[in-house]
């Protein structure tokens, strides 16, 4: 690199975009729906899980992180809704309740394909890898402080709001490790699969579930957190 270029810096707020827009393409491609997140994001010092659905996940690896995703009533039920409409469900048979576990369980594993997205957009441009451990999804009539990010050692917050098709909100909350990934030398990224791949697995149905194993030290703290949370 020569002295006079400046180099590539990738930091938080890159970061933050590049997990907006796994939200939107899986949401949008999965729902077959518009959505929008605000221009605007917010810096926090405390990320929470708050009314009605709140869903976490741990990730690590190159860097460490909490992703927190916080649903009304009403957008997770849109999302749910279109969800399954769009894999071809009668109407009459869909819960009608956000309370209903077959709506968090699709909430669940629609977070499952957001944070995959994300992580294989990390491998792809910053050339390192994360991991992430199974999403926590919970059904809140209160909002719970989560201490989960105290273990980064430099931790920096942000919340974006998000807008679905029908304007119902719902908020992503982001705190990970204060870092930056600075291009030392040109690289080759690997293309990204195709979108429709992720349709075709939608409309394939859930895969059979694993053989129980056990748990790693992050699944591990993760239920020592719901725990403590008397969960």
């Amino acid at each position: 690199m020569s002295t006079s270029e400046k180099p590539v810096v990738f930091g938080t707020e890159d970061m933050l975009l590049s997990l907006c827009n796994s939200v939107t393409r899986v949401l949008s491609l999965t729902t077959q729906s518009q959505l929008r997140f605000s221009g605007m994001i917010q810096r926090i010092t405390k990320t929470c899980l708050k009314p009605d659905i709140g869903c976490f996940v741990l990730f690590d690896g190159g860097f460490s992180g909490l992703v927190v995703l916080n649903f009304s009533a009403a957008s997770a039920m849109e999302i749910y809704e279109s969800y399954m409409l769009h894999m071809g469900m009668d109407k009459d048979g869909l819960a009608t309740s956000h309370t209903s576990d077959e709506v968090a369980n699709v909430m669940g594993e629609l977070m499952n394909q957001i944070i995959g997205d994300f992580t294989g957009k990390v491998a792809r441009e910053l050339q390192t890898q994360i991991t992430q451990n199974q999403p926590k999804m919970l059904v809140l009539n209160k909002q719970v402080m989560l201490s989960v990010d105290t273990h980064l050692d430099k931790p920096e917050a942000r919340r974006v709001t998000f807008y679905t098709a029908r304007n119902n909100i719902f908020y992503l909350e982001l705190a990970i490790d204060r870092t930056e990934f600075i291009k030392l030398c040109d690289f080759e990224t690997q293309e990204a699969h195709d979108p429709d791949e992720l349709i075709a697995q939608v409309n394939g149905g859930p895969a059979p579930a694993a053989a129980p194993s056990a748990p790693t030290g992050a699944e591990k703290h993760q239920d020592d957190l719901l725990a403590s949370l008397g969960m």
